[in-house]
């Protein structure tokens, strides 16, 4: 059994939390916050001490596993600190999207994961869902062919107001991490972006996408649309086939080319996930699952590489938002 702590006790450090306290493979041993309130009363509901300083809590506890919860502007900057106290103590890290605002930061997270040897994941969560998996074994098996085109689209509404750039920042980890499950490395990127009435930031996005592959991509993302069914949709096509998968969970289907009988993954009503908080929990478990198999970090599931890959390409968008040019990816 892994011993786990988490940094960050807003709504989702809680889950977290709550996750680590139900989850087999894991003994939740502490919590942290700057803010004492909220460290208190999350050890108190959870039975488990309360720190106010990370490394105060890593010298004490030395958990195997951090959760790296919190969160700060744009919802990332507050993880670097954190994250590198955690990987210097030799622990395993999972921190919450995105990685890091800040490009430099993010490649000295996961370079220091690496030189540790410990595995550092992402809470990308919207790929750990079993449609999801169907559909990358779609993929592997050749069922699509040889891609030539991935849509995706996801929408919210959320009315704060941030940096210019907090949409494409905050939501668009998700999206672009799910693009790249299924269609690899983005080479080049465009984005046009729009401010729907009385919003000041880039509150809706298309980005136009080439992967190193030779695909092409689509993305559009909107903080301006209420959420209700479906939020989110991603279409991969191919020579062979093509696939559609709704919602991240509830379900997924193959068009097989020149076939009219189609295959569809629909999410169980007993047993399945139905409702979002599922994919925190499949994503965490999952986490616990490979440390504990013993998986090479580099393997990991939804790694920090990955999360600062995704972050690569939202940082090209944005330049090509300001520049309207078309960005290659460094």
């Amino acid at each position: 059994m892994l011993r786990v702590g988490v940094i960050g006790l807003g709504p989702i450090g809680n889950r977290h939390s709550d996750l680590y306290k139900v989850d087999p493979l894991a003994e939740l041993v502490g919590v942290c916050d700057r803010n004492k309130e909220r460290a208190d009363a999350a050890a108190a509901r959870l039975g488990v001490p309360a720190f106010y300083d990370a490394q105060k809590m890593l010298d004490t506890l030395k958990p195997d596993v951090v959760s790296v919860t919190t969160g700060g502007e744009e919802y990332g900057s507050d993880h670097y600190e954190p994250t590198i106290q955690a990987l210097e103590a030799g622990c395993h890290v999972l921190g919450e999207k995105p990685i890091s605002n800040v490009i430099e930061e993010a490649e000295e997270m996961v370079a220091k994961a690496r030189e540790r040897g410990v595995c550092y994941g992402i809470n990308l969560n919207h790929r750990f869902t079993p449609a999801a998996r169907v559909a990358k074994q779609w993929v592997e098996d050749g069922r699509i062919g040889h891609q030539l085109f991935c849509r995706m689209s996801m929408w919210i509404k959320n009315p704060a107001e941030s940096s210019p750039y907090y949409q494409i920042k905050a939501l668009n980890p998700h999206t672009v991490d799910v693009m790249r499950y299924f269609c690899g490395d983005v080479e080049a990127v465009q984005l046009f972006a729009t401010k729907a009435p009385g919003r000041k930031i880039w509150s809706t996005t298309s980005f136009n996408m080439r992967f190193t592959s030779g695909a092409v991509g689509n993305l559009t993302a909107s903080y301006d649309i209420e959420r209700g069914h479906p939020m989110e949709r991603c279409e991969v096509g191919g020579t062979k086939g093509r696939f559609v998968l709704d919602d991240m969970w509830r379900e997924a289907t193959l068009y097989p080319a020149g076939d009219l009988i189609k295959q569809v993954y629909t999410d169980p009503t007993f047993g399945g996930f139905g409702d979002f908080v599922s994919t925190f929990k499949d994503r965490i478990h999952t986490f616990l699952q490979q440390i504990t198999d013993g998986v090479p970090p580099d393997q990991i599931d939804g790694s920090g590489a990955e999360g600062l890959a995704a972050q690569k390409v939202l940082a090209a968008a944005i330049e090509s938002l300001d520049t309207e040019k078309i960005v290659y990816i460094r």
